[in-house]
């Protein structure tokens, strides 16, 4: 069946800690009408919805580690982007323009540490001007708000140490701590009567042979019940969705960002995001700025292949994993499509200051010995069979067989590609609105 494409001991925890706090909604203890796999952004943005809209429901969500937010939500640029970058008419590009004032009103009411910086992309070379044009207009018909072309000495006047030809000013664009966010998506879901499960590896799902429908059991054997599951498992997502009898793909491929850090005597040479204009051939965006909310500024990242599903050095190896990744076809497809660039993102990753160059591009006044290795994340990119990425929120169930209850009862979020954090609210919005297509009795309007 084709994925929909829209084109310790177990307890239930305190919020953000794995102490034994505990907090229960109403009805049986680990038996839930619908139950959330994964506590990152998206798994609680998804919780938080299906409470808003039908309190009557009993809601759990469990997560492997000991608080939210541990993997992508807490490691990646802290942007909130504007929708320039994507395809028109996508419900990627629609949803990160929703997600985009959904964040700043969010982030107001519940005082929420953000800052509207901006974002210049700029072109440094004449050559470059097409496929800024191109942006440009891309961004236009997106409905990117208040976006604009501006010419060199323009650029100086918003980044004064920046040199370019030509830039898209993006006055939107803006930064937050997108674990903090995660963490207040938590509470919302608690105080609505949500319950969390912290240190609860999911092993397999079963039917249940009684009270309720489905039987999720973690690592350690530990149990939960549920009528209904949606998986939200970022970097596990294709693992998880192999467990009910989905198809293979799209796969998770691990990629690891490295950023280096910007020294705090020349971090005033950055006042908002610089972003390059994107080569249309390359698959990433290539070496940006980014101001972050504690006065830091990253650099980068890179784009490596890490060689653990959850590996943020080139030390975190699992070699059953990595052999597992480069059997697939749709890798080595793209692996051969983008040999050249891989070979050239692996060298920065081993000698950072092969970087430099491409910095001082931007901002020639920053040097050699200003800039040192920083955080890294790891992004879950979804990838088809041929070789070509997932562009948009992937939505995936094994089976329409209602009597096959753990095929056709668990629905899978295969793919929420960059900027799902932007795009978070909009994304659990969408993902209840399937799951209340897909099974009518969780929705208080159709009872």
């Amino acid at each position: 069946m084709k994925p929909v494409q829209m084109t310790m001991k177990m307890g239930i925890v305190n919020l953000f800690t794995s102490s034994h706090t505990r907090f229960y909604s109403k009805g049986q203890k680990n038996s839930y009408d619908v139950l959330v796999v994964g506590g990152g952004i998206v798994g609680f943005a998804t919780a938080r919805a299906l409470l808003s809209r039908n309190k009557h429901l009993q809601v759990g969500l469990v997560e492997k580690e000991n608080r939210p937010s541990v993997h992508q939500s807490g490691h990646n640029s802290g942007v909130i982007h504007a929708g320039i970058y994507y395809k028109p008419g996508s419900m990627r590009a629609k949803m990160c323009i929703e997600g985009l004032y959904k964040t700043y009103e969010y982030c107001a009411k519940n005082s929420i540490p953000h800052k509207k910086c901006g974002k210049l992309i700029v072109a440094t070379e004449e050559s470059q001007l097409k496929s800024l044009n191109d942006l440009y207009e891309r961004g236009l018909e997106n409905g990117t708000p208040d976006i604009k072309l501006i010419n060199g000495n323009d650029i100086k006047t918003i980044e004064p140490y920046c040199n370019g030809v030509r830039a898209i000013h993006s006055p939107h664009t803006g930064i937050v701590d997108w674990g903090v966010v995660t963490q207040h998506y938590a509470t919302d879901f608690a105080n609505l009567g949500g319950q969390i499960i912290y240190n609860f590896k999911v092993k397999s799902f079963e039917e249940c042979k009684h009270n309720r429908a489905l039987k999720i059991i973690s690592k350690k054997n530990n149990e939960v019940l549920a009528d209904y599951v949606i998986t939200c498992g970022g970097l596990q997502s294709d693992k998880l969705s192999l467990m009910t009898g989905c198809k293979a793909d799209p796969y998770i491929l691990p990629i690891r960002g490295e950023y280096l850090l910007l020294g705090k005597e020349k971090a005033h040479l950055v006042k908002g995001n610089i972003y390059p204009v994107p080569d249309p051939s390359l698959p990433f965006l290539g070496v940006h700025f980014t101001p972050r909310m504690d006065g830091s500024v990253f650099l980068g990242p890179n784009a490596v292949l890490a060689l653990k599903q959850e590996g943020y050095s080139w030390n975190d190896v699992s070699i059953s994993n990595t052999i597992r990744l480069l059997k697939l076809d749709g890798v080595q497809k793209l692996m051969a499509k983008h040999m050249k660039f891989g070979i050239n993102e692996t060298i920065k990753s081993l000698f950072p200051a092969k970087q430099l160059k491409e910095i001082q591009n931007y901002i020639p006044d920053i040097k050699k010995n200003d800039i040192k290795k920083g955080p890294t994340g790891v992004r879950a990119q979804p990838l088809w069979a041929d070789g070509t990425m997932a562009e948009d929120l992937v939505l995936d169930i094994a089976s329409n067989d209602p009597s096959d209850l753990v095929k056709h009862r668990i629905m899978h979020c295969r793919s929420a590609p960059s900027p799902s954090a932007t795009s978070s609210l909009p994304i659990g919005e969408v993902i209840v609105d399937k799951m209340f297509a897909k099974y009518p009795n969780l929705n208080p309007l159709s009872n």
